[in-house]
């Protein structure tokens, strides 16, 4: 389960870059209840923070890169960005953003793998993250869809020491691998990846991408939330033997994301 506490390794902020912030607070605000804070305090940056009960579960901010795709990126703890850094580069991977101070908040940086797919690295100042996971309304797994499922493990493995572990999903639907944080116990799963046909990452024209998993309390309902406030279903909603009901979702600018109800919950 992912959580708040300090792990290297593990899933630590996540952060939306919409077209239109506005539009994108609202969408989220009636989807999972966030409230949304702006930030006004740099010249010309457009973005804030969105909370749950008070507490910060992700950041929105103007999607202003050329080409790029409205998505959400997660980041992911380290205890040295410029190491880390270093590393991605050895193994064949694309520093995007070099690693930068935010303050005295924390360092942060920017890469995409080998095939593409992009992440981020986040080195804690005095802020450590997100405050709320793994429940209702907040970040509860993360999951990478790639066409080479060996690759990534190869990469993302000797990056950040993951342990990994395979399991046939039902019905012939593929091999789904867990991943653990270094050196913790499988309760302590964070996420996955799949391995998929080029043709089906069509979000990304075949490149790998990251996607956030949030917990919901009912997923129909949170789904019929999306499709009234202008998002989409690719998915779902569908029950998962042992993980719950969930639906694989499109916000208004095709920012992916999946909505899950625990079977436990």
């Amino acid at each position: 389960m992912i959580t708040t506490e300090p792990t290297p390794g593990a899933p630590c902020w996540l952060d939306l870059g919409a077209p239109d912030v506005p539009a994108a607070a609202s969408f989220y605000g009636s989807v999972l209840g966030w409230e949304y804070e702006p930030m006004g305090d740099a010249e010309g940056f457009e973005g804030g923070m969105f909370k749950k009960d008070g507490k910060t579960v992700a950041g929105l901010g103007k999607l202003t890169e050329e080409g790029a795709r409205s998505a959400w990126m997660i980041y992911y703890r380290v205890t040295d960005a410029d190491a880390t850094t270093q590393a991605v580069e050895r193994a064949g991977g694309t520093v995007r953003v070099a690693p930068m101070d935010l303050d005295d908040w924390g360092r942060m940086a920017q890469y995409s793998d080998p095939l593409g797919g992009q992440f981020a690295v986040w080195q804690p100042g005095k802020d450590t993250g997100i405050e709320l996971a793994d429940e209702a309304g907040s970040l509860s797994w993360t999951e990478l869809m790639t066409s080479d499922a060996a690759g990534a493990k190869d990469f993302y493995g000797g990056l950040f020491g993951w342990q990994f572990s395979d399991m046939e999903l039902p019905g012939g639907g593929g091999t789904y691998t867990l991943i653990t944080p270094a050196g913790l116990p499988e309760e302590r799963m964070q996420g996955g990846l799949m391995q998929l046909p080029k043709e089906q990452l069509e979000l990304t024209n075949g490149r790998p991408y990251w996607h956030p998993v949030f917990h919901v309390t009912d997923c129909d309902a949170t789904v019929a939330q999306v499709t009234g406030n202008g998002g989409s279903v690719q998915m779902g909603p569908q029950d998962a033997e042992g993980v719950g009901r969930l639906a694989v979702c499109l916000d208004p600018s095709k920012a992916d994301f999946v909505v899950l109800t625990p079977a436990d919950s």
